[in-house]
């Protein structure tokens, strides 16, 4: 039914590798930032985080970030090497999901 020699082979990451399942992609550490605060919204914020590369990193973060007291859901909105999107909506501080974020091996974005 499938056709397992003709397939074609995909890379798992880009060029530069995958930050979650590489150790130097885990070196860039920054501070802190709110990217965006929604009014309507109070109890939710958006921040930028920097070194997500796959579907494994946005499972990484959104995991330890869910895990914090106070968050009532996160998500990320992926941009592979570049600043992908963290929507954390709860009670949560700032500091604790910067500390969640670094404990999973990636930074927040300075504005």
């Amino acid at each position: 039914m499938f056709d397992s020699e003709n397939r074609t082979a995909l890379p798992l990451a880009s060029s530069a590798g995958c930050s979650c399942c590489s150790p130097a992609g885990h070196a860039q550490k920054a501070p802190a930032a709110v990217v965006h605060s929604d009014a309507a919204a109070p109890s939710q914020r958006t921040f930028s985080v920097e070194g997500l590369t796959c579907g494994h990193c946005v499972r990484t973060v959104e995991k330890a970030v869910s895990a914090l007291d106070g968050v009532e859901s996160a998500s990320v909105d992926l941009v592979a090497g570049g600043r992908s999107g963290l929507t954390v909506a709860g009670s949560v501080s700032d500091a604790a999901v910067r500390q969640a974020v670094t404990s999973a091996g990636y930074s927040l974005a300075a504005n």
